[in-house]
Formats: C-alpha cells, structure tokens, sequence
C-alpha cells in the first residue's frame, strides 16, 4: 500500500499542495503534521512508522518534509527497510528505496544534501560575521533611545518610581527595569 507523508515547519503554512500530489500518486492514506523537520519527535512520523506492513511504501513530495539531515533520513530508511517497507519521493525520482539503485542513490544524495546546507550555514555565519564588523546591528530595535535611559535614571534618582517614569517614557515597567540594572536588553 503506498502511505503519504506531508509535513509544513509552521502552522500558518498549508499542506494541501502536498495532500493532493499524495493523493494523485495513489496514496490511500496520509499521515500529516505541522512541526519542525529538524525535531526527530514528530509524533504522526512515529505513529506512521509503527503501523508499516510488509511491502507498504512511504511517498513524499520531497525528501526534505520528511527528513532535514543525512542521519536522520538515513535512519528513517534504515526503519522502514527493517519493517520491509520502501520509500519514494515524487521530486527526486532517484529516491527510491524499493530498488538497490535506488537506495545507492539516496545515500550519496543525501550526502550532497547535508553537504550543501552546510556550506550555506558557513557562508551565512559569514556573512554574519562580517555584517557585525561593519557595525550591523541584528535583533529588535531598541525601545529606549540613549537620551531616553538618561531621563530613566535621573528620573528614578530623583525618586520617581520606576513605573511612572516607565509611563512618561511610553516604555513597559519591565524595560525600564532592565536598563537600570545594566542588562543589555534594551527592549
């Protein structure tokens, strides 16, 4: 029996894309979830592994809904192979684990596959690095501006209360807190 698997990282994103490219592969059944490929408890992956037969085939629009590391998908496969079950991805036709080719195949691309995340994971720290050495600044904004934190103190120094001086700085109590204890989130 061929069983669907779909997966979406967030809850405002849509799986019906994948339902209907499963259901036209003639998936009679689908198991879906909203969660984070890079968690390894997704508790539909589980729940489908643990009802594969004999001869079932898991299809997948793409490898990446149903693993995001080599590791990962290599353990998964490795799973099905013990229940006897197969694995098919209608993007990567290579991806097949009915085959001894196939399962050839899956192995070195998912090799290239982790390999290439890992370059763009370089080159964004990279970039990272050199964006903060020209002075970028990441992250939220500060709510206080210099000026702001130096009417906080000298209004809290001359004894008004922190959640006054908070309102005349039309910040939360909180932040004001935060400056005035010298921690560096200045939000």
């Amino acid at each position: 029996m061929l069983i669907g698997y779909a997966r979406v990282s967030t809850d405002d994103q849509d799986l019906r894309l994948q339902r209907a490219a499963l259901k036209d592969a003639g998936c009679r059944r689908t198991f879906e979830e909203k969660v984070s490929g890079a968690k390894r408890d997704r508790p539909e992956l589980g729940k489908m592994i643990e009802q594969l037969r004999e001869e079932d085939t898991i299809v997948v629009t793409r490898l990446d809904r149903l693993a995001r590391s080599t590791r990962d998908l290599l353990d998964i496969a490795e799973r099905l192979k013990e229940v006897g079950a197969g694995l098919r991805s209608l993007a990567e036709p290579w991806a097949d684990t009915t085959s001894p080719a196939g399962r050839m195949v899956l192995t070195v691309f998912a090799g290239i596959a982790e390999f290439e995340r890992e370059l763009i994971q370089q080159r964004t720290s990279s970039g990272r690095v050199a964006a903060k050495a020209r002075g970028v600044r990441f992250g939220r904004p500060p709510k206080l501006t210099p000026d702001q934190i130096a009417l906080g103190h000298r209004l809290v120094g001359e004894g008004t209360s922190v959640r006054e001086a908070a309102k005349l700085l039309k910040c939360h109590h909180a932040t004001l807190y935060r400056v005035l204890s010298g921690t560096s989130a200045n939000f």
